[in-house]
């Protein structure tokens, strides 16, 4: 215990492991109400026509925790963040990003203020640091999904071409489309069908399903739906060329991720090499990287090296993006 007393580091690391501990327990102690979660349950039972609504009482469930209001209170627009949220697929509630920002940013002060980095600097970065890394996660989360979607939605759009030929209605595709597609379109689907059954018109159902998914196939959709239903016409020979379009948008996409396949693989090895050399000489040699770590001169030039990388880590993945 003395120990623990005398060495400073360590009292810093167990206040900072103590504090993102006590912000987990608050964080997911509380639970919803017992007459929320009685209401869900008498929603769940009534059937389909009941989903949207206990979906939404999920979600206000789920946002009832003290770090839920707390984010609430200081971002100026959550609802964009909620969304942001919702497209990664998963029940991420805003107090557990606030508190996986705010754990990450303890740990990375921590281990900063390890490598003997003043804390006038390792509070900046930290705070970037916690700030970057949930936000880097739930956009590659979201991204994941929309790929997903992406690469599923020109099958739902033929399943929905025959079934417009066999002579069913467009609402009734879509319930074929929530049975047979698997998720995330079948799930996107299901909420379009229940919005449908609940009186909502088409095209805002298909709107707020594209504002959800983020994705543009689905609004090529609302777009072709909009004008067939103004201007009419045949909606099967529409959608059949609309499902050509995003056939051949992926083959193009395919394509060109196969030919940018050599300037990425480049781009990931000089990206390595700094931090592969960093690894080499402290296992090698220490010493040699201490000064780097423990002066003033050396915490310079890494901040210049992190703001060098970072900057051309950056360019390089704009030269190897490309928007179709």
């Amino acid at each position: 215990m003395m120990r623990l007393f005398d060495d400073p580091k360590l009292l810093l690391i167990s206040i900072g492991l103590g504090m993102s501990l006590l912000c987990l327990f608050f964080a997911f102690a509380d639970t919803p109400n017992d007459k929320q979660a009685k209401r869900l349950e008498r929603l769940r039972q009534r059937g389909k026509d009941a989903v949207l609504e206990a979906l939404q009482l999920r979600r206000d469930a789920g946002d009832k925790t003290r770090f839920d209001q707390m984010v609430r209170r200081m971002m100026p627009r959550p609802e964009l963040l909620r969304e942001r949220l919702y497209r990664t697929g998963y029940d991420i509630s805003l107090g557990g990003y606030g508190v996986a920002c705010l754990v990450i940013g303890i740990v990375a002060l921590l281990a900063l203020i390890v490598f003997h980095l003043s804390l006038l600097i390792a509070l900046p970065i930290a705070v970037l640091i916690g700030l970057w890394i949930p936000h880097f996660v739930v956009g590659y989360l979201a991204k994941r999904r929309a790929n997903k979607f992406t690469n599923a939605f020109p099958e739902a759009i033929g399943l929905m071409v025959r079934g417009l030929k066999s002579g069913l209605p467009v609402t009734e595709t879509f319930n074929i489309v929530a049975q047979e597609i698997p998720d995330p379109v079948g799930m996107e689907f299901r909420q379009v069908s229940d919005q449908i059954r609940l009186g909502h018109p088409v095209e805002q159902s298909l709107w707020d399903a594209a504002k959800r998914i983020g994705t543009p196939e689905l609004k090529f959709l609302v777009v072709a739906l909009s004008i067939q239903r103004e201007t009419g016409g045949n909606l099967a020979e529409t959608l059949e060329n609309l499902d050509n379009i995003l056939r051949r948008r992926r083959q193009m996409r395919l394509k060109i991720r196969a030919m940018s396949s050599e300037a990425r693989a480049s781009a990931m090895i000089i990206g390595s090499l700094p931090f592969a050399v960093i690894g080499i000489l402290s296992i090698m040699s220490p010493d040699y990287l201490t000064p780097l770590f423990v002066t003033v001169t050396g915490h310079k030039i890494l901040g210049l090296a992190v703001g060098s990388m970072t900057t051309g880590i950056g360019i390089m993945a704009k030269l190897i993006r490309f928007d179709i």
